[in-house]
C-alpha cells in the first residue's frame, strides 16, 4: 500500500506546482483567460508563428511556355473549312490568321518589315519570292491527348497537299490516345524553332532554312511536321567533319540513344510512325548521315 501512495502523492504534488507555475508565467491568468488575451499566439498555426524564407522555384520562362495562359485556337471553322469530324477541319488561312503569322513564321521584304507594327523577325530580300504563298497553306484544326491524359485542341499551318492526311493522322491518333504534348503554331514562339522544341511543342510551317545550312527546309513550305520534338531529337554525325555529333534541342542528349526504352519515343514499331508512313511520308529517323526522329516529311504536287 506504502509503494502505491508514494507515487501518488509525488503526482499531486508536481500537479499543484505546475499550476502555480503556471499562474505565475501567465501573470495570474488561467490558461483560459492566457489564451482569450493573446489570440495570436495561442491559437496560431505554425506557419503565423514562423515565416521561413520559402525555397526558391523554377518557372517556367515565358517565352518557352506559351500554353502558360488558356489556349485559344486561332480561328473557328468557317463556311469554306474541309470537316472531316467533331474537332478535325482544314480551312483556307483567314485574314486574322495571315495577320497573325505575316512576318514571323511567313517572310516579309526588308521594306515592307518596317511598316508591320509588330516585331518582325522573319525577313527576306526585296527581290526575294517567297516559295510559297499564303493560298498555298492551310489552317488546320485537331484534337489530341496531352501528356496528363487530357482532350485538348491542336492548331497546325500545312501545305493544302498534306492537310487531308493530316487530319486523318491526328484523327487516328485521337481515338487511340497517343499522348502528344503541345500543337501550337510556331508564331506563338516567335517563329523560334528551338524554343519550340525545347518546349516539346508538335509544329509544321515555319519559313526557315535548314539548320546549319542554307537551303530552305521542307517546313517552308508546309510540308514537314515535327513531333513531340524534345523526346525525338535532331542528330547530326561528324558535324563539319569534326567527329563530332550534334544533338538539337539541347537537354535532349538521353533521348539520342534510341536503343533505349522511354515514353513518347517514335520508332518503326511507333503508331505515328505508322500511320504517317501509310500516307506516304518519309520519317527522318531513317536518314543516314543524320536522324531527325521527330520529323515526317512529304512530297507534294
Amino acid at each position: 500500500m506504502e509503494k502505491i501512495l508514494k507515487p501518488l502523492v509525488f503526482l499531486v504534488v508536481l500537479i499543484i506546482i505546475s499550476s502555480g507555475l503556471a499562474r505565475v508565467l501567465t501573470r495570474g491568468e488561467t490558461l483560459l483567460e492566457y489564451a482569450e488575451n493573446n489570440p495570436e499566439i495561442a491559437y496560431a498555426t505554425p506557419s503565423a508563428l514562423a515565416s521561413p524564407t520559402p525555397s526558391p522555384t523554377c518557372t517556367p520562362s515565358p517565352a518557352l511556355s506559351p500554353t502558360a495562359v488558356p489556349f485559344v485556337p486561332a480561328d473557328k471553322e468557317s463556311d469554306l473549312s474541309i470537316h472531316y469530324a467533331d474537332g478535325f477541319f482544314y480551312q483556307p488561312l483567314s485574314d486574322a490568321v495571315i495577320a497573325r503569322i505575316t512576318g514571323i513564321s511567313y517572310p516579309v521584304t526588308e521594306t515592307i518589315a518596317p511598316l508591320l507594327s509588330l516585331q518582325v523577325t522573319n525577313i527576306i530580300a526585296d527581290d526575294e519570292i517567297p516559295a510559297i504563298t499564303y493560298d498555298d497553306l492551310r489552317y488546320v484544326n485537331v484534337l489530341y491527348y496531352d501528356f496528363s491524359g487530357q482532350p485538348q485542341i491542336g492548331e497546325l499551318i500545312c501545305n493544302q497537299g498534306i492537310a487531308q492526311d493530316l487530319v486523318e493522322i491526328f484523327y487516328e491518333l485521337y481515338q487511340n490516345e497517343y499522348q502528344i504534348e503541345k500543337i501550337r503554331l510556331i508564331d506563338e514562339y516567335g517563329g523560334d524553332d528551338t524554343a519550340s522544341m525545347l518546349d516539346n511543342n508538335t509544329s509544321c510551317f515555319n519559313y526557315r532554312l535548314v539548320d546549319g545550312s542554307s537551303s530552305l527546309s521542307k517546313h517552308a513550305l508546309g510540308c514537314a511536321i515535327d513531333i513531340n520534338p524534345f523526346y525525338n531529337p535532331y542528330v547530326v554525325f561528324n558535324k563539319d567533319g569534326s567527329g563530332d555529333t550534334y544533338i538539337s534541342p539541347a537537354g535532349s542528349e538521353i533521348y539520342a540513344d534510341r536503343t533505349q526504352n522511354f515514353p513518347y519515343k517514335i520508332d518503326e514499331n511507333d503508331l505515328c510512325y505508322q500511320l504517317f508512313k501509310k500516307h506516304g511520308f518519309t520519317w527522318g529517323g531513317n536518314w543516314n548521315s543524320s536522324k531527325d526522329y521527330q520529323h515526317f516529311q512529304k512530297v507534294v504536287n
